[in-house]
């Protein structure tokens, strides 16, 4: 069945959004259509329904395509532990952690996993839009690539390279790409298009006509900057910024070095009577903060040093003498406790971390991975809400008998004598809106009568409309063989 790459000239020139938006046009011309993306760097993952774990860009894909996330629409998830390591995930399932220097040498084997996936998705579908990662000047990666145009050519799919205008130079990043990569690479090649435009595009028509001129491409167009982005979950960490201040409550999520799941605070930063603010390192905790919320990490042991390194711990501390409310959600959770306790290497070198101490809870490392989608009843209001859990770590203690929640009647997560700490396992729990209705008049906010889920759904159509207003969607769509 027909398929389409965009593969862009660097990382985060907005390949995802791309996908997202061309594959919401093409489910409404009637198209069967599913995302892919052969390999994938990132530490936000979902889960899916059969217990794997992607790219949370795949499951946003997904569903603009209308469809429930599979293992099969990222076959290759890598998820850093540290600069020189990752945990390699294949077919939604840990494989193995690897350094860098040693991942080249699994290549030949994810490959043949790759395309089994990619397979799989065009028996079943009109369309798959593939996305690819990084970018295919990156010769020196070229002869191992599982990525751009190593499966490119392997599977066959034609590819449309996108610039990003926005961080400048996109004339040198389209004609230089066609100058650095193998000619038989860039035969696969079909066009390009201008990506994140701010002002009037036709101010770009002369840099656009050189680039057609010099490259021999054809062009797609010039996409402007879609405002709406910020209502969608962000993948990428370096992406994830602060919105206005624009409500009364304010909550200051740690932006941790090793920062996973992170999408935990989207319904809140949709909220009109709330303001978000992500901390960069360095910067101390507001003392205006209502609730400081500590997110998940894919390293609890080696953020909780980092976390002292910026002087959070005596924030926290002061922040809570305050009477400010705290949020441990995973790797915070964990952080929250008396201790870590990793004895056999899971996350790193083997040994025990004291925590920040306020919850009466320790945490223990084990090499088996909780990784399922849950439904919970919040134990204070009884309230049913969904989630997923995605951790390694078993954490017991005496304020586990004050639970966050219950799942199949177990208890889950714990809370402090006071109620003003709280740890959970649980993510997405602030997508079920009258569970974050309930939570934020508890807190003495002002919750909005908002659907996460609708808000969600309207932007991927003012994605598409985007879209089909400044690029030549009927083109593009042809292009796919």
């Amino acid at each position: 069945m027909p398929a389409l790459m965009v593969q862009g000239t660097g990382s985060n020139v907005g390949k995802s959004m791309l996908v997202a938006g061309l594959a919401r046009a093409a489910r409404r011309r009637g198209l069967s259509v599913a995302p892919f993306k052969p390999q994938n760097m990132s530490n936000n993952a979902a889960v899916t329904a059969d217990g794997g774990e992607i790219g949370r860009a795949q499951a946003l894909q997904a569903l603009a395509c209308g469809l429930e996330p599979t293992v099969h629409m990222n076959p290759i998830l890598l998820k850093p532990e540290t600069d020189r390591g990752a945990h390699v995930v294949v077919q939604g399932r840990r494989l193995a952690t690897v350094a860098a220097r040693d991942y080249g040498g699994l290549k030949a084997q994810l490959m043949e996993r790759v395309l089994d996936s990619f397979e799989r998705l065009s028996s079943a579908h009109d369309l798959v839009i593939v996305e690819g990662a990084g970018s295919p000047a990156e010769v020196n990666l070229r002869p191992r690539d599982i990525a751009n145009m190593g499966f490119a050519r392997a599977a066959d799919v034609p590819v449309v390279l996108a610039g990003d205008i926005d961080r400048g130079g996109v004339i040198a990043q389209i004609v230089g790409t066609q100058a650095v990569i193998d000619p038989q690479d860039a035969a696969m090649v079909v066009g390009f298009l201008v990506n994140k435009f701010r002002g009037d595009p036709r101010l770009f028509d002369d840099g656009y006509r050189l680039i057609e001129q010099r490259t021999g491409w054809r062009g797609f167009g010039v996409l402007p900057w879609f405002d709406g982005a910020w209502r969608l979950p962000a993948e990428d960490a370096q992406e994830i910024r602060s919105g206005p201040r624009k409500g009364r409550f304010h909550v200051v999520c740690l932006h941790l070095s090793r920062i996973a799941n992170f999408d935990d605070m989207d319904p809140l930063s949709q909220e009109p009577g709330v303001s978000v603010t992500m901390l960069p390192a360095g910067a101390p905790i507001p003392a205006d903060a209502d609730l400081v919320v500590i997110p998940g990490t894919k390293s609890t042991r080696g953020d909780l040093a980092w976390l002292r390194a910026q002087g959070w711990d005596v924030d926290l501390r002061a922040h809570w003498r305050r009477g400010g409310r705290v949020l441990g959600i995973c790797g915070g959770y964990q952080m929250l406790g008396r201790t870590v306790a990793d004895p056999q290497g899971v996350e790193g070198d083997p040994g025990e971390t004291p925590g920040l101490g306020l919850l009466g809870v320790t945490t223990v490392m084990h090499p088996e991975k909780r990784l399922s989608r849950v439904r919970a009843r919040h134990a204070a209001s009884g309230l049913e809400l969904d989630g997923y859990e995605i951790h390694v770590g078993r954490t017991t203690g005496a304020d586990c008998a004050r639970p966050f929640a219950f799942v199949d009647d177990h208890p889950e997560g714990a809370t402090s004598a006071d109620g003003r700490v709280t740890g959970t396992y649980l993510h997405g729990l602030f997508r079920d809106d009258a569970f974050r209705r309930h939570m934020l008049e508890q807190w003495g906010a002002e919750p909005s009568g908002l659907s996460h889920q609708a808000t969600v759904e309207a932007t991927l159509d003012a994605l598409a409309d985007h879209v089909e207003a400044h690029l030549d969607v009927d083109g593009l769509l042809a292009m796919a063989r």
